[in-house]
């Protein structure tokens, strides 16, 4: 009797970090215990699929980046099915469904998924499953983990419907394999609606909901329970049980201790991701490797000529100015509002512990040998570009990998393998379990748990170097902006940070810095001129050197019209692009003095006046020359302080720079709907920049008298139009 052919259905991710990837790759992994056989493909390679004669259904797994953006190897799809003279049946017989990947602390939430759902539905396709949004911001598992449950009951539901017309032999095997998994979602005509949780519900409610798919019921899953979990739940009982036999009482759960009500519980945990990577250690004399980057055909060496600490001892942040020669790359051209790549290390204390705790500290040295494994189940395995060849296990740990990234589930539950002890093997089930997604949230990803970190905590884990390879992305290289125009500032490259800060909590005893702020600022110590002190006390170091690239932005500029009015809300560092737009501006006054330029205006706001209002002296000179038409400050601490508002201020004294353009409602309206201004916004994505747009929509249906719908429309209008632009980061 002839083997059966196994059903299938296609993959396509758009990823710019590997988040969609690596989703897109775990679903196709999990093909084969539903009887199904995934191909996958990156959205990049058209030559790999043929949308348009595609007769399986069809899974798109994307992310967004930037402002809304697609990642780049989605830039080229988008184009392609945007062209206007694709008819309207094009895509008639594509049967496909939607995993966007977004984060709410963005205006433009999961708009590269929007785009493409919105016109694959233009181009006749249909949808056999309901499209899921999947919000970084508070966790994608909240709507990926039942997303993905629900989607293999719907896959056989569009397969069988498709094979309606096609040869009986596989209608007939789809027919058993539904015998055998009945499903509420089994209907091919689902009712379209987003996947999401109501408004008022959290991390810690979800597993007492009812997610709904497509306006159905999702299939409930039943707590699953091996020999391993029941002994491993035994040993927590065991374990929070004193030696007169009473339990002790645990009143707060922890990174390593969970209440009762969870370590007593069955559990459903990912299934085990496939490893893919055989890793052989090879001594050889390769210590030279590690002082040598492997990304020198992309990234240029650059001296730090200056370093200036602008704000105040005593300030809660601290903030760095830093100058950079780019004198000797002629090809490091940038205007105002582009930014940059700096390439950092991870630090080296971090690098020892994940060394000690794999037992490699002694072999740091030796070269890392790479193969994929002939036995591994997992579909399209390929060994990571990111990794070179040879290079030393100390490299790879400092320069490949991201060690700092918070652990995904997947790699917590390919951990519980690798620890001995059962009650911290227990606990890792409940942290990758969907019964623990609120201890994961709370404990892990919440507070940015890093690796080392967690195997400080976990102290039985000893995973092995594949492990990390495999879950692991890659390191990144860390954006800034630009501070300068190249007018006043000629072979120069200057940008301003704050370092960050990571307080201690649950599994981080000590506080640390951001990855690369606090590397930065460690490296330019020995030049740095702090407040206070004359520049010559810093002798005569040399200048410490960094690996910088640059990003150029697509639209972040000011307008090409000088006339344009430009409007500027730039709090903290947040203002650094709009110095290099005020450098560029007043040279550009100064060399064409008969010439019409726009009104400028900037609202700036910090913390203390006399503490970290940055580039004080700068932005008072750009008022004094004219080149700035209006400075709105507030100083949000001090604004708290004072007794009583000066008489010349208004009744509410303005705390934030949303306050600020309230008070100036009037003016900053009629600029941007009758003269044509142009808004720009930079800083914290999370608060200011969400504050800011409820600001500005409120503006709008003032001074229009319109409600909030059209007034969200005004402000979309202008986005569309390239004149309400941000420049933000969570």
């Amino acid at each position: 009797m002839p083997c059966e052919k196994k059903p299938r259905f296609l993959i396509l991710y758009g990823s710019q970090k590997g988040q969609a990837q690596s989703i897109a790759e775990g679903i196709a992994d999990e093909a084969a215990d539903h009887g199904l056989v995934a191909e996958i493909s990156c959205l990049s390679r058209h030559e790999e699929y043929k949308l348009e004669r595609e007769s399986a259904p069809v899974i798109f797994v994307v992310s967004t980046t930037g402002d809304g953006e697609p990642p780049d190897t989605t830039l080229k799809f988008v184009k392609t099915i945007r062209t206007k003279t694709l008819p309207s049946d094009y895509l008639k017989n594509l049967h496909y469904a939607l995993l966007a990947l977004g984060d709410t602390n963005y205006a433009n939430f999961c708009n590269c998924g929007k785009t493409i759902d919105k016109r694959l539905q233009e181009l006749g396709a249909n949808h056999f499953y309901a499209t899921g949004h999947a919000d970084d911001g508070t966790g994608l598992e909240v709507v990926l983990d039942p997303w993905i449950e629900g989607v293999w009951d719907a896959i056989k539901a569009a397969i069988s419907k498709m094979a309606s017309t096609r040869d009986t032999p596989l209608k007939e095997n789809l027919s058993d394999m539904a015998k055998e998994n009945p499903s509420p979602t089994s209907s091919p005509h689902v009712e379209l609606n987003r996947l999401s949780l109501a408004d008022n519900q959290t991390s810690d409610s979800i597993k007492d909901s009812k997610l709904t798919l497509g306006g159905l019921p999702s299939p409930e899953v039943t707590g699953l329970s091996s020999k391993s979990d029941v002994a491993a739940a035994k040993s927590v009982q065991e374990a929070q049980t004193d030696q007169t036999g009473e339990e002790r009482a645990v009143s707060e759960p922890s990174l390593t201790c969970s209440l009762p009500s969870l370590s007593q519980s069955s559990l459903n945990v990912p299934a085990l991701p496939p490893p893919y990577l055989e890793v052989a250690l090879l001594l050889e004399d390769t210590k030279e490797k590690l002082n040598s980057s492997m990304h020198t055909e992309t990234f240029y060496e650059v001296p730090v000529t200056n370093a200036v600490q602008m704000t105040k001892g005593d300030s809660v942040k601290k903030a760095l100015l830093l100058e950079l020669d780019i004198s000797a790359h002629p090809t490091m051209t940038y205007m105002p509002g582009d930014s940059f790549d700096v390439l950092c290390p991870n630090r080296a204390s971090e690098v020892d512990t994940v060394l000690h705790r794999l037992g490699l500290q002694d072999k740091r040295h030796h070269c890392v040998q790479l193969a994929v494994r002939r036995d591994t189940k997992k579909r399209g395995a390929q060994l990571p570009p990111h990794i070179p060849d040879k290079c030393t296990v100390q490299y790879l740990l400092t320069w490949c990998l991201e060690i700092r990234s918070v652990p995904k589930k997947a790699f917590l539950r390919a951990l519980v393998d690798c620890t001995g002890d059962s009650v911290q093997k227990r606990r890792l089930q409940e942290l990758c379990s969907k019964q623990g997604s609120a201890d994961y949230n709370r404990f892990i990803r919440d507070t940015s748990l890093c690796l080392a970190e967690l195997l400080t905590e976990f102290s039985s884990c000893t995973p092995p170097l594949s492990l990390l390879i495999e879950h692991l992305p890659k390191l990144q290289s860390r954006p800034y902006s630009a501070a300068s125009s190249t007018l006043r500032h000629p072979g120069r490259l200057r940008f301003i940070f704050t370092v960050v800060e990571l307080p201690a909590c649950p599994g981080r005893p000590e506080g640390r810095q951001g990855l690369c702020s606090g590397w930065l600022s460690d490296l330019v110590t020995p030049i740095l001129v702090r407040p206070g002190t004359p520049e010559s006390s810093c002798g005569q170091a040399l200048p410490p050197k960094i690996h910088v690239k640059m990003r150029l932005s697509g639209t972040f500029h000011a307008s090409s019209d000088p006339t344009a009015p430009l409007i500027m809300v730039g709090p903290g560092t947040g203002v650094a692009p709009f110095i290099g737009f005020l450098q560029q501006r007043e040279i550009e006054r100064r060399n064409n003095p008969d010439a019409v330029f726009g009104e400028t205006w900037l609202f700036f706001g910090c913390r203390h006046k006399d503490g970290d209002y940055l580039f004080r002296e700068e932005l008072e000179g750009f008022v004094s020359s004219g080149t700035l038409t209006h400075l709105k400050l507030c100083f949000s601490r001090d604004a708290v302080e004072e007794a009583a508002p000066a008489v010349s201020q208004p009744p509410a004294c303005p705390r934030y720079v949303q306050h600020n353009l309230l008070l100036h409602s009037q003016r900053v309206s009629q600029l941007l709907l009758l003269h044509n201004a142009c808004l720009y916004v930079c800083g914290d994505a999370k608060n200011m920049a969400k504050d800011v747009n409820d600001t500005l929509m409120e503006m709008m249906r003032a001074e229009l008298k319109l409600d909030q719908l059209d007034a969200m429309k005004k402000l979309a209008a202008l986005r569309e139009e390239k004149r309400y632009l941000q420049d933000i980061w969570g």
